[in-house]
């Protein structure tokens, strides 16, 4: 197809690993052009292009492609890839999921992600390095209990029980495993307190970013929140500023009832689980920890609803709801950069 670039308005990236596909659609809606770039090339190939919006699926690289665009004029949106799907017309190809990323770009209500900072994507990086080092670290120790178990000795739930006690149990009961099985379990102990330092050391890195980013600082003041939770809710919205009012951050960490409703009816479900599967799990155990201390309930602000609700609600459901308003007060916290409950502090003074 000929090129015609001179009235463009909007154009489609599908982002590959080597090569990407552009579609540009005119504003009479119909395609411009279809083009295949190397990655290399991206610059020197949007040079050429009148600025305009730019589509993209939420992805890998996808922040580092936006702000590139950013950089030469242009106006790029990142879309979230389920938002994209019902706009793909015939068979799945990259040219066709180029077109479709267009159509969505356009639509006026669609909800986009916002473009992550450098700073918030060496968080998140160092937030998914320490979870998959967790995750390495929980499958070691449930390898060492089935070989364990294998030889008929079953050691109480917990990994300090573990700890405690596997030496013992190597020693007393040498005459029944045998050296093999024992070499085995000593080199995944070694693998344990090897993932255990560098834990300690990512969590280390983490901490101390808390300690010197102003946002962060500010969501340590809410009760529950601490370096974990708060670089990790910047890390995901940075300002907020993608959400209208802390509800929509609540729905979008998954946080709220899974609607069904069809005919008048209003059906709720169980909690929908959308967004980010790990800052939502962060958010439930803060939740949680504070729930083990009802003595402090009164200090805070949510205090008496906390009570009313837990007379009421499950202590599941409960710390979900509470984890939902956690999420709210840290949107609140961010948009208008004032600690929680600085008005209590100033009334006691």
């Amino acid at each position: 197809m000929e090129s015609n670039t001179a009235s463009l308005a909007v154009i489609g990236v599908d982002i590959g690993k080597d090569v990407f596909h552009l579609v540009g659609l005119g504003v009479d809606g119909k395609i411009a052009f279809r083009r295949k770039i190397k990655r290399l090339g991206l610059a020197d190939a949007f040079k050429e292009l009148p600025p305009c919006i730019i589509g993209m699926e939420a992805c890998l690289s996808a922040h580092f492609v936006s702000r590139a665009l950013h950089a030469l004029g242009h106006e790029p949106r990142i879309i979230p890839a389920i938002y994209v799907k019902p706009f793909v017309k015939g068979q799945k190809n990259d040219y066709n999921d180029a077109e479709a990323i267009a159509e969505a770009a356009l639509r006026p209500n669609l909800r986009v992600v916002q473009e992550k900072s450098q700073d918030q994507l060496d968080l998140q990086a160092c937030h998914r390095v320490r979870s998959r080092l967790v995750s390495r670290r929980t499958a070691t120790i449930n390898q060492i209990r089935a070989f364990l178990i294998e030889q008929g000795i079953a050691v109480r739930a917990g990994p300090r029980a573990l700890r405690n006690s596997l030496f013992a149990i190597l020693e007393n009961r040498k005459d029944e495993i045998s050296p093999r099985m024992r070499s085995l379990i000593l080199g995944l102990y070694d693998d344990w307190c090897h993932l255990d330092e560098r834990i300690e050391t990512v969590t280390g890195e983490i901490e101390e970013l808390s300690r010197v980013e102003p946002k962060c600082q500010r969501l340590m003041s809410v009760p529950g929140i601490g370096p974990l939770i708060s670089t990790s809710i910047v890390a995901a919205i940075g300002t907020g500023e993608a959400f209208e009012r802390g509800r929509d951050f609540g729905a979008w960490l998954g946080l709220v009832p899974r609607q069904y409703s069809t005919g008048g009816r209003s059906i709720l479900g169980r909690i929908s689980k959308r967004g980010s599967k790990y800052l939502r799990t962060l958010l439930i155990q803060g939740a949680k920890v504070l729930l083990m201390r009802p003595h402090n309930w009164s200090r805070y602000s949510f205090g008496a609803w906390l009570k009313t609700a837990s007379e009421r609600l499950h202590r599941n459901k409960l710390a979900v709801a509470l984890a939902n308003k956690l999420a709210r007060i840290a949107w609140s916290v961010l948009r208008h950069d004032k600690a929680f409950d600085t008005h209590l502090e100033a009334e006691a003074i």
